[in-house]
Formats: structure tokens, C-alpha cells, sequence
């Protein structure tokens, strides 16, 4: 029996073609965001063990210049990844009203980018009314 054709690739493949890059890119956001969960439970996890008292102490630990950087990438890489998922809903779940195929742009919006923005909407303003 035959060993079935492997075609070599190169490691750079993925750099040859803007859609390419730009998947990459997503799939390196998860990565980020990974991160990041690690580090908030390490953060519970210190908390657990200092209590009340050692909280200061947490606390000056996250106002760091390396913490707050940590905290920004995050979110870029959080707001990156939601969005690329809003853009792709249409294509993972295409919707039909009778015939009709809805529009990709109503799609993105109804279960993606607006409960996002109700959903940011209601947190700012619980937290900052």
C-alpha cells in the first residue's frame, strides 16, 4: 500500500495572502485572551490567600505600568476577536425567511453587535450613573 501524498508547506505560508494574515491574527487573539484568563485567576487565586488585608497590596500590583499594558492588549485583542466573530456569523449561520435569505449586515447586527453595544450600554451606565 501507498503512503498517501503529503504536499510540504511552507512555514511562512500563512503570510502570503491578506485573508491568510488576517486569520492568523484572530486565532493569535485567542491567544492573548488565554493569557489574560490565566492571569485573572492567578489574581483570584492571590486574593484567596491574602483576604481583606493584602487587597492594597493586589491592587498596586494591577495599577502597574506592565499590568495596565497587559490589561490593554487584552481588550484590543477581546474587541478584535468579537468583532471578526460578529463579521463571520453570517457565514456560520446563514438565516431564511421563507425564501428570502436575510441580509448578512441585519445578521452581524441582531446577534452580535447590538446586544454587544445594549449589553456595554447597560454596564456603563450601571457603573457610571
Amino acid at each position: 500500500m501507498r503512503n498517501p501524498l503529503v504536499r510540504p508547506y511552507p512555514k511562512d505560508w500563512f503570510l502570503r495572502t491578506r485573508a491568510y494574515r488576517l486569520f492568523m491574527l484572530r486565532e493569535l487573539t485567542s491567544v492573548c485572551i488565554a493569557g489574560y484568563l490565566v492571569y485573572l485567576i492567578w489574581w483570584l487565586y492571590k486574593f484567596n490567600q491574602v483576604g481583606a488585608e493584602g487587597y492594597e497590596e493586589l491592587l498596586s500590583f494591577v495599577r502597574h505600568p506592565v499590568s495596565i499594558g497587559m490589561h490593554t492588549i487584552a481588550l484590543i485583542a477581546a474587541v478584535w476577536h468579537s468583532i471578526t466573530w460578529f463579521n463571520l456569523t453570517p457565514s456560520v449561520m446563514p438565516m431564511r425567511i421563507g425564501e428570502d435569505k436575510v441580509p448578512d449586515v441585519v445578521i452581524s447586527i441582531a446577534t452580535g453587535f447590538g446586544p454587544w453595544l445594549v449589553l456595554t450600554g447597560f454596564i456603563l451606565w450601571a457603573t457610571l450613573g
